[in-house]
């Protein structure tokens, strides 16, 4: 009998064969057995002695497809050769040029050969692409969420935007419509939702007292974004707020600072929430080892704010552009602080892409009572403007700065933009919307 070389180890010596017995000799044999061993158990030898030859056969048969599998080479495109490291280094990935070479993070083992269908998923935005992530920004279609949408476009991210358009508008992304690395979902973040990303941005919150009140935050869409980077193992960057300080005791506000809130307040569905928001990501980076940053952002302006929302910022600006008159409630003496939103936008990205969990203030520390800020939208827009004072509205903090001290240190920003420097940038965007939607009634009327 002919064996091949890589066979032998299997059939190591096979006999020659032996002349076979006649017929009286088996005979004898038969007899000679059943006069030992009985004829029950003669027929029990046959059986085991048939289940051990089965069992041997069967063996053989494995060990030669198993010799066979790893000999013969696969077409599959699910086992193709990735060179890319886990999703958990991911985010840390850095290119050269065009020439795709990475660098691997310390502390983290490279998986040179890492299949798809076995033990877990690679992330989309490692497998479709090797010069971006793929990054999910809730609220993306709002005022913050879409610069920010911007500028990870720009630096060649693909980007899903959750977007349930409460406050969000299309026309805040229409620029970038027809682009194959923007992807728009109108979806609310209160239901759960499966996607495959490297990074989220949870920015999904009303921000302005107008909307909050009527629509309180839901600690619900935290949890559903938490869930999701627990599952496909994404880092997570939450936006709360400087409001978690409540009405502050303590000028400027640190990090450190525990707040002053009012659980029972009108504006502490908004307060309240982001608390319980931070204390959510805090424990699903304690508890589950997920990947988190905090940011608590402070007043906020810039283009494509609404028209309407509540913020002192935008109601000035719009109050005086229709020739409306500013109004200031209360005597005017709070303080707030304004930051221009790519200063913003910027100080997340540091943030999301650092390796500090925070939570980090991101604000302008330049502080202004309300009557200055009118008096500044006057000597910008309208000098004539009239100033009207109303009784002011329930649980209005009267002091907000913020300490960034922190940011500075660990992650290298601060806000660049002044408040005289960034007004004019937001009053023409404002002025496009406003008269454009005056042209738009006015055609209106004329042709009915």
């Amino acid at each position: 009998m002919c064996v091949r070389k890589r066979d032998a180890f299997i059939f190591s010596y096979i006999p020659p064969p032996s002349p076979s017995p006649s017929p009286s000799v088996l005979l004898i044999h038969r007899n000679n057995l059943t006069t030992s061993y009985g004829a029950d158990n003669v027929s029990s030898f046959r059986a085991t002695s048939m289940l051990l030859q089965r069992t041997l056969f069967l063996l053989i048969g494995i060990t030669i497809s198993a010799l066979l599998f790893h000999a013969v080479p696969t077409s599959s495109p699910g086992t193709a050769e990735l060179p890319f490291p886990p999703r958990r280094a991911a985010y840390e990935m850095e290119t050269s040029g065009d020439t795709g070479n990475f660098r691997i993070p310390r502390n983290v083992i490279p998986h040179r050969h890492y299949h798809t269908n076995i033990g877990g998923k690679v992330p989309l935005g490692v497998m479709n692409k090797r010069k971006g992530l793929r990054i999910v920004v809730t609220g993306g279609a709002g005022f913050v969420g879409s610069h920010l949408v911007d500028r990870l476009i720009a630096r060649g991210d693909s980007v899903i935007v959750v977007d349930n358009f409460f406050t969000g508008r299309k026309e805040n992304l229409a620029h970038h419509f027809g682009n194959p690395r923007l992807e728009l979902i109108r979806h609310d973040v209160v239901q759960p939702i499966l996607l495959e990303v490297d990074q989220i941005y949870h920015l999904a919150c009303p921000a302005s007292p107008v909307h909050y009140k009527f629509n309180p935050t839901n600690v619900v869409g935290t949890l559903n974004m938490l869930g999701l980077a627990k599952r496909v193992g994404a880092r997570f960057l939450l936006t709360s707020t400087s409001e978690v300080y409540g009405d502050p005791l303590q000028h400027p506000q640190a990090e450190t600072y525990w707040g002053n809130v009012n659980p029972i307040g009108v504006r502490s569905c908004y307060d309240e929430g982001k608390r319980t928001a931070e204390t959510l990501t805090m424990d699903y980076h304690r508890g589950l080892g997920i990947e988190v940053r905090i940011a608590r952002i402070f007043n906020t302006y810039g283009p494509r704010m609404c028209l309407d929302d509540g913020r002192v910022v935008s109601n000035f600006v719009a109050q005086a552009l229709r020739k409306e008159p500013l109004t200031v409630y209360g005597d005017g003496k709070q303080t707030r602080s304004f930051q221009y939103v790519s200063d913003l936008v910027e100080g997340l990205i540091r943030l999301m892409e650092g390796e500090h969990v925070g939570p980090f203030n991101l604000g302008n520390p330049g502080e202004f009572t309300m009557l200055e800020l009118a008096q500044v939208v006057q000597e910008v827009i309208d000098p004539n403007a009239k100033i009207e004072f109303r009784p002011n509205t329930a649980d209005d903090p009267h002091m907000r700065k913020p300490d960034i001290s922190k940011a500075k240190e660990l992650l290298g920003w601060e806000p660049t933009i002044s408040l005289r420097q960034g007004l004019p940038l937001m009053i023409s965007d404002f002025r496009q919307r406003i008269f454009g939607e005056l042209r738009d009634v006015s055609a209106a009327s004329s042709s009915q």
